[in-house]
């Protein structure tokens, strides 16, 4: 009975708390390596256990032959029958064998092998018991550092904290108590590798989890968190419940919640914000601590935006180095630009954003000077290029043309030109050009059942209503009697469409 050397193994995995079908399986090992170790084979060695476990033997199996070649496999047969009077040649016969008579280099190597067995079981216990934490918070102490990188106490193993996973604002001393996120687990040559994180996403929403029950339990969920470790986070919330306040539960009552999730950042700042589908109101949540005016969408496609601020928040909606807009610009998945109203007034952008800031600030007018048929909004593009390839490509020119020269123009049809025409009375109004001596509006608009002037070819000024388009309808003859020229003074009619004196472009407008 190999009772010595099994004893002495069954006492080393029991102190390290290993299961007694593993320590069965290592002390089967042990003594196969060492047979192995003895004989150079294990192919005909049995390692057998009595009833209770307490007791091992090792065997071999020998062939029974007249004259032995190789006296590991083999036994002659009067050998044989001194063991069992009833063998015969060609049977097959087990011999106990006393592992005290392998040599000291076999019981080594089977020290060794058990070690070993020890070792990878224990790995892939701890693999199996940390694997699944990956994500979750575990508390360790710290033990020492290396190089940046902290090496903490977890209990059963050592996790690492590297230098780029932690907060710059933290610093450790020993036996410190550290908080942080199971990252990775590995197995490696030496060991387990538990690598921990303080600086990532996941440790705020875990943090959250435990601070916060809604969030918890789903009632209430985390959009996005997106972070810039030891200066300011940006989390995104949200509560399919409508009488669930979101943002008013992470905080918690007069921020009690809110301050013990940034006193375990080390005071780090964090914008806990309402998430919102639409993405002008969640552009204008994502740039809190400052109040947006209003977002205007530059390009839906490209995922531009334009955030429009007063003076005093702009520096606010910015953030130190850019933060606060780029931590924004990463949480809604946006490029945003942010500028105040008089930065946008100097802004070169395209007429339907510009249109959109003028209805924001109230500003009748504010206006962009187009010139062209095809800049007009909405308008057809095939008349536009029809017309431009007939040397009228200039909004002056179509109003100053006549219908029936416009009508003789190949494939252009009434309805086309009329819904033109249409179009420029709804957006376009004409104005005086001061440099051509003309007095405009001083209001930007031409009064009603007034003529308004502007000079010829450059000094002809076209502007697009940002405001409430004027109604302009057919002039009634009743209105035609008593209208002059507001350049000359001469005596003019409603179907001129320049002064017979003076030249100056004419157009005419109504409103009841």
């Amino acid at each position: 009975m190999a009772t010595d050397v099994t004893d002495a193994i069954l006492q080393l995995v029991q102190d390290r708390s290993i299961s007694e079908d593993l320590a069965v399986k290592i002390v089967e090992d042990t003594l196969l390596a060492a047979y192995r170790k003895k004989f150079g084979s294990d192919e005909n060695a049995e390692v057998r256990f009595d009833d209770d476990g307490h007791c091992v033997s090792i065997l071999a199996r020998k062939q029974i032959v007249d004259g032995v070649y190789n006296p590991v496999i083999e036994i002659e047969l009067e050998e044989a029958r001194s063991l069992n009077p009833e063998a015969e040649e060609g049977d097959e016969i087990l011999i106990e064998l006393d592992p005290k008579d392998f040599g000291r280099m076999a019981v080594a190597s089977a020290k060794q092998t058990a070690n070993k067995s020890i070792r990878d079981i224990r790995k892939d216990s701890l693999y199996a018991d940390y694997k699944d934490k990956e994500g979750e918070i575990i508390i360790g102490y710290y033990q020492r550092e290396r190089n940046g990188t902290i090496y903490v106490d977890l209990g059963k193993i050592e996790g690492v904290l590297p230098k780029k996973f932690q907060s710059p604002r933290e610093i450790y001393h020993v036996n410190d108590r550290i908080k942080a996120l199971i990252y990775k687990v590995e197995k490696t040559e030496t060991g387990l590798s538990i690598v921990l994180s303080r600086t990532h996403t996941d440790f705020v929403r875990a943090i959250f989890e435990l601070e916060v029950p809604e969030v918890y339990d789903k009632t209430i969920e985390i959009h996005k968190i997106v972070r810039e470790p030891g200066y300011r986070t940006k989390l995104a919330v949200f509560s399919a419940k409508d009488d669930v306040d979101p943002v008013g539960a992470c905080v918690g009552l007069k921020g009690a919640r809110i301050q013990a999730i940034i006193r375990e950042l080390e005071g780090e700042k964090i914008d806990v914000l309402k998430y919102d589908p639409d993405p002008q109101r969640f552009i204008k949540n994502a740039l809190s601590p400052a109040e947006v005016r209003d977002v205007i969408i530059l390009d839906e496609a490209k995922h531009k935006a334009l955030a429009i601020v007063s003076e005093s928040q702009l520096s606010l909606a910015i953030g130190k180095q850019g933060l606060n807009v780029r931590l924004a610009n990463r949480l809604v998945d946006w490029e945003i630009d942010v500028k105040t109203h008089s930065q946008f007034e100097e802004m070169d952008i395209a007429s339907e954003p510009r249109a959109a800031a003028s209805r924001l600030f109230g500003d009748n007018e504010y206006e962009d000077e187009i010139s062209t048929i095809s800049e007009l909004p909405g308008v057809d593009e095939a008349v536009a290029a029809l017309l431009a390839r007939n040397d009228i490509e200039y909004i002056e020119d179509f109003i100053n043309a006549d219908d029936e020269k416009l009508l003789e123009i190949d494939d252009l049809r009434k309805e086309q030109l009329e819904a033109l025409r249409s179009l420029i009375d709804e957006l376009v109004e004409v104005k005086i050009d001061e440099s051509d001596g003309g007095t405009p509006a001083s209001d930007g608009a031409v009064p009603a059942g007034e003529v308004s002037a502007g000079g010829a070819a450059e000094g002809f000024g076209i502007g697009v209503q940002q405001a409430e388009a004027a109604y302009a309808p057919a002039f009634d003859e009743e209105i035609e009697e008593d209208l002059v020229c507001p350049e000359c003074g001469a005596k003019i009619t409603i179907d001129m469409t320049s002064c017979p004196a003076c030249g100056v472009g004419l157009s005419f407008e109504y409103e009841e």
